[in-house]
């Protein structure tokens, strides 16, 4: 790389939590960074789920490079010990973040392609010499394009929900059903969102953090004056088993661990009915426009008026597309990651700390980091996100050795699961009351000190 290219900056897609604290750890290693954020705001898609709380603590979620930026300003850190809204992240920490960075964050600036300096992804003359280029839009449909020595893409999966098909693809009329599907967490404190639901039958879709907040909500919905007669169904692709509610009270965070036992509490209290081994084929609505949800195998569930979809999400790509990645064929992750995270083999304990070697591509100098480095795996960390950055962060400034040392300690996941395992039913049978990650024998719910469905 020419003198004159390592003067320019590294751009940063994405103010986001790992957008942010790539930003923080490049300033602290004398790297001018400039992040490129298609929202309004900082953090614009945690801002979408602002209502739902977290099940890492204060402690868990604020960067230390980030923190060493803020300390001047006067930012007072929250309590290590609780628990925040995704409301509150950003607006506590994430935009007090983005306000120091100042000029070097962009708004209303969607990145529309990356690609090296007048070579197309096919061309290999003097290629890793080139700078980058990334092309943008403003919000009102300007385009722009500047020039980078790398690029951290920290844009997230958020714009890019999985579908209610078994297969992957939409299901068959699951598009003409829009108005009645949602693929997010709903906020039940929004009086429309709740008259969606209050004294109505909706269907949760998917097995993960979300859906236990989903059934959660709906389940204290149900409880309340006025929603008499909410009930849930809860559809999963694979049958329960012990694991099926996460690590319960051997969770080495709390709040996770509750948050399958209130899923759990909502299905044995009869608020949630669960439907297993479910693949959803087919949408059709009936003479009362409500939906009825048609599997692979024929079967027919009673018709439900809302369908909540939380079946993971899945990263953009097609931004990228003149970019030579190493992704994996399955997840859609980096190559050398993708054994660390895999749901078909990993069910149970930590994902281990991994940094600039995992997260390096066959173009040099581009990364994808935070939630989109996981592809379609689930189960991310904001902690994860921050040691991945301060590796790559250090590895641009020469620092190799700092690169490759590891400065995390993540907790155990309390989480067994995943698609491929599970759909095995010996292997449920196998878990079934056993194993690391099952759930109690005797289960307590009591105060559930947060709900969340990530990080």
């Amino acid at each position: 790389m020419s003198e004159t290219t390592t003067e320019l900056p590294v751009v940063v897609i994405g103010a986001g939590p790992a957008g942010l604290a790539a930003a923080a750890h490049l300033l602290d290693r004398d790297i001018t960074p400039l992040v490129l954020e298609a929202g309004p705001l900082a953090g614009a898609a945690v801002r979408e789920w602002a209502h739902v709380r977290l099940f890492s603590r204060w402690g868990e979620l604020v960067d230390p490079a980030a923190e060493k930026l803020l300390a001047p300003t006067g930012w007072t850190k929250p309590a290590e010990d609780t628990y925040p809204s995704g409301g509150d992240w950003a607006e506590r920490y994430l935009q007090p973040l983005a306000d120091v960075l100042g000029e070097q964050v962009r708004y209303g600036a969607r990145v529309t392609g990356v690609s090296r300096t007048g070579r197309d992804r096919i061309v290999d003359a003097d290629r890793d010499t080139q700078p980058f280029v990334v092309h943008y839009e403003n919000a009102d449909g300007h385009e722009h394009r500047l020039f980078a020595r790398a690029v951290i893409d920290a844009s997230g999966t958020w714009s890019t929900p999985s579908p209610a098909g078994g297969s992957g693809l939409a299901a068959l009329g699951e598009k003409a059903a829009a108005t009645h599907i949602t693929y997010r967490v709903p906020d039940l404190k929004d009086p429309a969102v709740r008259a969606r639901h209050a004294g109505k039958r909706t269907a949760v879709i998917g097995s993960g953090a979300s859906a236990f907040t989903a059934l959660a909500y709906l389940a204290d919905l149900a409880k309340s004056d006025d929603g008499t007669g909410t009930h849930a169904t809860w559809i999963l692709r694979r049958g329960i088993s012990g694991s099926t509610f996460g690590g319960g009270e051997a969770d080495q965070l709390p709040a996770r661990g509750a948050l399958g036992l209130a899923a759990k509490a909502a299905v044995d209290g009869g608020y949630a009915d669960a439907v297993t081994g479910f693949r959803t084929d087919a949408f059709e609505r009936d003479e009362e426009d409500r939906v009825i949800l048609i599997g692979e195998d024929g079967r027919r569930l009673e018709p439900v008026e809302e369908v909540i979809v939380l079946t993971g999400f899945r990263p953009d790509l097609s931004f990228l597309d003149e970019l030579r990645l190493g992704l994996d064929e399955r997840l859609q992750a980096p190559t050398a990651l993708a054994p660390l995270i895999d749901p078909n083999q990993h069910s149970c304990g930590t994902v281990y700390p991994h940094g600039v070697n995992e997260l390096s591509h066959p173009e040099k100098d581009v990364y994808l980091v935070g939630m989109k480095s996981y592809g379609r795996a689930p189960t991310f960390l904001a902690m994860t996100g921050y040691e991945q950055v301060r590796s790559i962060a250090a590895h641009l400034a020469g620092d190799q050795e700092a690169a490759e040392r590891v400065e995390l300690t993540l907790p155990e996941t309390g989480v067994c699961g995943g698609a491929g395992l599970f759909d095995e039913p010996e292997a449920s049978e196998q878990n079934d009351g056993g194993g690391c990650c099952a759930a109690p024998a005797t289960l307590t719910i009591g105060a559930v000190p947060a709900s969340s469905g990530g990080c």
